[in-house]
């Protein structure tokens, strides 16, 4: 036989639910080894069920080596905002975060198959679906070393969205500047740097669609009026869509471009930003459904 004694001390080894290990250890007659080996072969089938299902919330959360010459983003999913707001997924994603800068995996698969010294990341994902009881998936990340400056994130409503920046030049004594400028980006949401980053083929369709427009306006106007207009609306979409160009969210007098040059000609060097669940299927709830099926049960 066993004592609750036992059932903590599998939990403890497995990371599994105490029901689970009581479970194991009567199915093994109190054998802890035989127990730990049914909860491995059961995690692996629980993971198998539940790889179906959407996992589309989670969080974003990030990682700065002190120097601040490193920094890390990652979003990780799961199924329910209940889970992702638990002190053991947030664990789970600065673990990840962590792993990431430290081992700098080439992608997502590469990651996956990193040793952490107990099994593959992919091995601590399957414990943490065994533990907590749902798909968990681990979506993108992205990792920055500062050749000549220094890294920063800003995390946003808990990790709803989260940012990475990397700036260039004389940093010290701009680190708030700096901030705000991870800041500005998870508000603003640049898709670019500077005009000379906008993709030139988009830039020259959005002209081809304005001179349409303004060819089709009621009051017909000259050429050389029309491409002014033209020319004004695409200095308007530079604004929406270049992080330097667009106002500044603390001070919407001054674009990001002037309050850098207040800081010390600042230079952002590239930036990544990740909106968690962004382009990906959410789950739709029938409650009903799901009451008749306890029900059923």
């Amino acid at each position: 036989m066993f004592t609750a004694k036992d059932v903590m001390a599998l939990r403890e080894m497995s990371g599994a639910g105490m029901m689970d290990c009581k479970k194991a250890l009567t199915e093994c007659n109190g054998d802890m080894d035989k127990a730990m080996d049914y909860l491995r072969e059961k995690s692996l089938a629980a993971s198998a069920k539940k790889a179906a299902r959407i996992a589309a919330e989670g969080i974003v959360a990030s990682y700065v080596s002190e120097d601040a010459k490193l920094g890390v983003i990652v979003e990780v999913n799961c199924e329910t905002d209940f889970v992702a707001k638990t002190d053991d997924f947030k664990a789970l994603v600065a673990n990840v975060a962590k792993i990431v800068a430290e081992k700098n995996p080439a992608d997502v698969d590469a990651l996956m198959a990193t040793d952490t010294g107990d099994g593959t990341v992919a091995e601590m994902i399957t414990r943490a679906v065994a533990k907590i009881g749902e798909k968990i998936t681990i979506r993108r990340f992205a990792r920055v070393e500062a050749a000549n400056g220094c890294v920063d994130t800003y995390i946003h409503l808990g990790g709803k969205i989260g940012v990475l920046v990397e700036v260039a030049g004389d940093v010290a004594g701009h680190e708030a500047a700096i901030h705000d400028v991870a800041m500005h980006i998870a508000a603003a949401k640049p898709t670019c740097i500077s005009k000379e980053d906008c993709n030139q083929e988009d830039i020259e369709h959005e002209r081809k669609i304005l001179r349409e427009q303004a060819m089709n306006e009621p009051k017909p106007k000259p050429a050389n009026i029309i491409e002014k207009m033209v020319e004004g609306r695409i200095e308007k979409y530079y604004t929406d869509v270049c992080l330097l160009e667009q106002p500044f969210v603390k001070d919407p007098d001054q674009s990001v471009r002037a309050m850098l040059k207040a800081n010390g000609g600042l230079e952002v060097v590239r930036f990544d930003r990740f909106e968690m669940g962004e382009g990906l299927q959410k789950r739709q709830d029938n409650f009903a459904e799901e009451v008749m099926g306890q029900m059923k049960k």
